[in-house]
């Protein structure tokens, strides 16, 4: 280990030796972590002495470092903590003076200091006062000058915080989860503030300061390797930005990652969420052991004067949960007579029992049985799959009792796969947790949807491993089946059983995907999915298991509309299951409005179009489904990018589109011209919907060339400056086999941006092919476009016609 010779520093006070000898440091890669850390506060600690040396400073003066710097850590861009205390003996001037001849030097070298001056008396008043500030005097550290009188005021501090430590603690508690509610829990953000966010070294500092406060004490176990990790991220986050930032960004992950010598960005986020995750439990601990203790305190004078002052204590109430489980003082813990070396289920009967009293299992309970427990045999005893069961179908409630067993290790010694899913990150902003914490909590989600199903057991289980498989290369889905027909076997399933959660979990995108991907009038994509499925039981299963996974995603994941449209799927595919024939679709006859609309094109030779809200089926005040959107234009070429660009000029999100060409009768006024008949479902992307005057006058200028779109649309985005990040991936355009008899599926996999459909549209009007249907679905920055394409004459494309336009169409993307 190199180490840093400082002697020059230590000799000339002034910034410049200090400044090389900094440098030379944080640019040591020999030297990191801890040991960096502190050879930088010593480094500092030398420079500061010297610099209130070399100032005379009066009697009784003390240069103290509070804060991060008086624990001794300092990283790379961190803010150096001093308070300037005086006995009140010496002339103010002289303070005065004494505290500029420290501090500009500190802001000549760019360094960020939150400086004070204050006595003893001051200085205690103003940590009465101020939570932060007593906060940072509890890890007062004297720098130079009377240490005594340094000392004597953290002496006085730590007695005024253990003192008032019934009122700051709650004071504390309510810091933490305001910042924590502001700021997001650390351990599943993709961007996570290192420092302000809940699991973090804020939460890691208050846990300190409960454990000074000897009112309670935070676990120890893990809690000061995963501060540390913390600690040495944001240290490599401030050398690779040269900034004083703790949120670490999507662009400088990996750039971090390499610095602390990981494989790459995932590597990072996942010690990261480990790390959170230690410190978010024991902050849960410490602040449920603070509360019982608080309690305790208030209601011991009320007991004293029932009882007397010696009279006997009352008993302990212990109310039995399940057999081996009992509560006590708000808690779920091992009853005296449990025995976890013989009671193989006693971990999963003990979780579960708390979880549907709505209680936390202690941390006493949980250690002893992680330390203690006996090892299930496999497969596993009908109570141990049954208590399973009633664990994930507790509710919100199953959550923390989940984090505790997974905490002291018990969850991936039931079930071994869970290992590869732990912590986990997911890179698609759709989703709102790491791969682990959804599986969880869409078993919390499929708990309200029971009752929809014949076999709750295996929605649930369902529930918790539908996307086991992301923990391994290719297809989750794919792999996902494999692994839980060994874990549905493992726990205790029969054969039968076994084969339909394999089924659901390889099939659970299949619903919502089919439902927003593809033409449901198509019988070719209702039999497709009853082929898959199987049996009306399983697709029953599917239904409830997609909509919790949704739900469980993130809100831009389910919505009525998209809700209305898998209901309508598995309507169909629940008759074809009952033996009903699927009948060939017949082209449906034109409604009233479309009529009117199309009358009105042949009449004026122009578009004609409305726009019409349709809410959703519930009652009161529903989320609207869309916004339906009929345009009838004379059949010409280019209508439906010429559409789709004035929609995305007017920011409208397309939701569906269905074109179709009707011959009216002479009797409706046709001439023998088609009209094209465009119905779409489109919403605002904020703000309110444009007027129909407007949208028409627009796109009779688009087909009449008046109205450049790819020139407008290129404008605005050169007027917004694209943010630096993650570069998307290309675009991907495959043709589906056999999706359909009736056209020829296209399916455009693309980063979502405004315009998209209208360079799909040029695309496939420069192939000379006629758009049919098209289905848009959205997730995040991902946009999966499905078009259902034929020859102009209304046929399906040949197979390698079809290669051919995805291959231009990809061309045309890129």
């Amino acid at each position: 280990m190199t180490s840093v010779d400082t002697t020059h520093a230590t000799e000339e006070p002034g910034p410049g030796g200090y400044a090389a000898a900094r440098l030379r440091l944080l640019t040591e890669k020999e030297q990191s972590g801890p040991l960096r850390r502190a050879a930088l506060a010593r480094l500092t600690d030398d420079w500061l002495s010297g610099l209130f040396a070399a100032a005379a400073p009066p009697r009784g003066t003390a240069l103290v470092a509070v804060g991060g710097y008086g624990r001794g850590e300092l990283s790379p861009r961190s803010d150096l903590d001093l308070l300037l205390l005086h006995d009140g003996s010496a002339d103010p001037a002289d303070v005065a003076a004494l505290a500029d001849r420290i501090w500009y030097p500190v802001w000549d070298l760019g360094l960020a200091l939150d400086h004070s001056v204050r006595t003893p008396a001051e200085a205690r008043k103003t940590a009465g006062e101020d939570l932060k500030v007593q906060l940072g005097l509890l890890d007062a550290r004297p720098l130079a000058g009377d240490h005594a009188l340094a000392a004597a005021l953290r002496t006085a501090v730590l007695a005024d915080w253990r003192n008032q430590a019934t009122e700051r603690l709650p004071e504390l508690d309510a810091l933490c989860r305001e910042r924590a509610e502001r700021a997001g829990e650390l351990q599943y953000l993709l961007e996570p503030d290192l420092k302000e966010a809940r699991g973090g070294l804020r939460d890691a500092t208050a846990l300190r300061a409960v454990a000074a406060s000897w009112v309670a004490d935070a676990p120890r176990e893990g809690l000061d390797g995963a501060r540390r990790r913390l600690l040495d991220a944001r240290d490599a986050l401030h050398l690779t930005t040269g900034r004083a930032t703790d949120r670490l960004a999507l662009q400088e992950q990996d750039a971090v990652a390499e610095r602390l010598g990981l494989l790459d960005a995932d590597t990072l986020l996942r010690e990261v969420y480990e790390a959170a995750r230690v410190v978010s439990y024991a902050s849960d601990v410490t602040w449920r052991e603070v509360g019982r203790v608080l309690r305790a305190r208030s209601a011991r004078p009320r007991l004293r004067g029932l009882l007397g002052r010696g009279g006997p204590k009352p008993p302990v109430e212990r109310t039995p949960l399940a057999e081996g489980v009992v509560e006590m003082d708000g808690e779920a813990v091992l009853a005296l007579t449990a025995k976890p070396d013989r009671d193989p289920v006693l971990p999963l009967r003990a979780a579960a029992a708390a979880a549907q009293s709505g209680l936390p299992i202690s941390l006493h309970a949980v250690r002893r049985l992680a330390a203690a427990g006996a090892p299930l045999p496999v497969p596993w005893p009908a109570e141990a799959r049954e208590e399973l069961v009633t664990l994930l179908g507790a509710g919100e409630a199953t959550v923390p009792v989940w984090e505790a067993l997974e905490a002291e290790g018990l969850i991936t010694r039931l079930l071994p796969d869970w290992e590869r899913v732990r912590c986990r990150p997911q890179r698609n902003p759709v989703h709102t947790w790491t791969v682990d914490r959804h599986l969880v909590e869409t078993a919390v989600r499929a708990s309200s949807l029971t009752r929809r199903v014949g076999r709750p057991d295996l929605l649930l289980v369902a529930a918790l491993l539908h996307d086991i498989g992301k923990g391994w290369p290719g297809d989750h889905s794919v792999a996902g089946e494999t692994i839980a027909r060994d874990l549905a076997a493992r726990i205790g399933f029969d054969r039968a059983d076994v084969a339909v959660l394999a089924t659901v979990v390889r099939h659970h995108l299949l619903l919502v995907e089919t439902a927003t991907r593809r033409d449901l009038d198509d019988p070719a994509t209702v039999r497709s999915v009853a082929d898959a499925v199987g049996t009306v039981g399983t697709l029953e299963l599917l239904h409830a298991l997609t909509e919790a996974d949704a739900l469980a995603t993130g809100p831009a994941a389910w919505s009525s509309w998209r809700a209305s449209l898998v209901a309508d799927l598995v309507k169909r595919v629940g008759a074809v299951l009952a033996g009903e024939p699927v009948a060939e679709p017949e082209p449906a006859a034109p409604s009233a409005e479309q009529e009117r609309l199309a009358i009105e094109a042949l009449r004026t030779g122009e578009p004609v179009l409305t726009l019409r809200t349709e809410p959703g089926e519930d009652s009161g005040e529903p989320e609207p489904l869309g916004v339906e959107l009929l345009i009838a234009v004379p059949d010409q070429p280019g209508v439906l990018p010429a559409a789709a660009g004035v929609l995305a000029l007017h920011r409208l999100t397309v939701r569906a589109a269905d074109l179709r060409a009707l011959d009216l009768p002479h009797e409706l006024g046709g001439t023998g011209t088609a009209v094209l008949l465009l119905n779409w479902r489109v919403a605002a992307e904020y703000g309110s919907l444009p007027q129909a005057a407007r949208l028409r006058a627009d796109l009779v200028r688009a087909l009449d060339g008046t109205l450049d779109i790819p020139a407008r649309l290129a404008e605005r985005e050169a007027a917004y400056p694209r943010r630096r990040g993650l570069q998307a991936p290309p675009p991907r355009v495959t043709v589906a086999p056999a999706a359909s008899r009736h056209a020829t599926v296209i399916e455009v996999r693309a980063q979502d941006a405004p315009g998209l459909l209208h360079r799909i549209g040029r695309a496939l009007e420069g192939a000379a092919v006629r758009v049919r249907s098209a289905h848009v679905s959205t997730l995040g920055a991902n946009a999966v476009d499905t078009l259902y394409v034929t020859r102009p004459d209304g046929s399906p494309l040949a197979d390698e016609e079809a290669v051919d336009v995805a291959q231009a169409l990809e061309g045309a993307l890129r």
